[in-house]
């Protein structure tokens, strides 16, 4: 029984370690990119001198360092879970090279204990001597050869058990990370929001003084009457229908259909959270309906940021999707974000790409799910991602 359930785990553990190297790679794929864009958030932010701008870039460099400090943990944990199965591994390994080595020395103590005399009276003992002296000389390189071994397999579980520290210590400093972070994008969306108060208070006293202004142009009404008849003209002329496009000449190939007006200079569409991938544009679920997005399995709590910058149209609970985010990017296109646990934006709030907008649920493996469209009709965003 104990043989075969070592061979199970023998068999089990490669399997175990390529799904944690996986896990691992890919945790620190999304830990580069989520610094190399705080870094060029916070360089963006240094440039700015508009100051509400400065002020989104900043949170959103912070929520970028958030979700690195979440794929960190990941990270920690991936590579936890490699060492633990490498280490289960070499234990088993190291029992099955003890075992016979054990019984080798047990025999060996057993003969050792037999008093000589016994075996100067005993028929045959003196050449059973002879023949056990001839094992001895035989098998005593063996037994230091496999010695050796043992050693070495010993050494290497010390690594490992040494390893397995150093990544336990890791995932503590990626969760003190994080929470730091955090703390750091609470302060810096507390300080935004006093600022946006102070901000509304000077509005509504330049909004008194606009009032008066508009009094003293009334006197003006009359001269500009005849621009009035100008303007109704050219508002007849901009609702007649726009000409048709030229057809196409042979070979000539046509112009691409809803591609964004975005930025060209950064990826113009990014996943809002970071995690794996589970279900695809278009897989059909268990109940027979087919996605309209993405599904990312994030970590517990994860960030969640803004696809791309935009204006928040919906931001609270909807039926069974949790809290629900949907962002217009302008020109007919918008994003619509599920499976939030809670969303830090409201309703008439602009946000640049990477603003922090939410959290994932604080439950096992949450999934959120992204939605592109375009005149309520669903993109594929893959080509649209960095």
């Amino acid at each position: 029984m104990a043989g075969g359930a070592a061979a199970l785990v023998l068999a089990a553990a490669p399997l175990i370690a390529a799904d944690d190297r996986a896990r691992l790679t890919a945790a620190k794929q999304q830990a580069a990119q989520a610094q190399a864009r705080a870094e060029a958030l916070d360089a963006a932010a240094a440039a700015e001198r508009n100051e509400a701008r400065k002020a989104e870039q900043l949170e959103a460099a912070v929520a970028a360092r958030i979700q690195r400090a979440e794929a960190d943990i990941a990270a920690a944990q991936a590579r936890i879970g490699l060492v633990r199965a490498q280490l289960a591994d070499q234990r088993t390994r190291l029992a099955q090279q003890q075992q016979p080595i054990a019984r080798l020395i047990a025999a060996l103590q057993s003969l050792a204990r037999r008093p000589a005399a016994i075996s100067l009276v005993q028929p045959g003992s003196v050449s059973d001597l002879v023949h056990v002296r001839a094992v001895l000389a035989t098998v005593s390189p063996v037994v230091q050869a496999r010695t050796a071994t043992l050693r070495d397999q010993l050494d290497r579980t010390r690594r490992l058990e040494a390893g397995q520290r150093v990544a336990v210590q890791s995932l503590a400093d990626g969760r003190a990370a994080l929470d730091a972070q955090r703390l750091a994008l609470a302060r810096l969306e507390a300080a935004h929001r006093l600022k946006s108060r102070d901000l509304g208070r000077g509005a509504l006293f330049e909004s008194d003084r606009a009032i008066a202004l508009g009094e003293q142009a009334r006197d003006l009404v009359d001269q500009i009457s005849r621009a009035s008849d100008v303007a109704a003209i050219r508002a007849d002329l901009e609702s007649l229908p726009a000409p048709l496009p030229r057809p196409l000449k042979p070979g000539e190939v046509p112009p691409p259909a809803d591609v964004a007006g975005w930025s060209t200079t950064a990826p113009p569409y990014r996943l809002p959270v970071a995690g794996k991938l589970i279900v695809g544009l278009g897989e059909e679920s268990g109940t027979g309906v087919r996605s309209r997005g993405l599904t990312i399995e994030a970590a517990a709590a994860a960030q969640a940021v803004a696809p791309a910058a935009g204006r928040v149209l919906f931001a609270r609970v909807f039926r069974g999707y949790g809290v629900v985010v949907i962002l217009d990017h302008g020109g007919g296109w918008t994003s619509l974000i599920t499976g939030l646990a809670s969303a830090s934006v409201a309703v008439g709030d602009s946000v640049a790409q990477g603003s922090p907008i939410g959290r994932a649920t604080s439950g096992e493996a949450p999934s959120v799910t992204v939605e592109l469209r375009r005149r309520d009709r669903a993109i594929d965003m893959i080509r649209l991602l960095g």
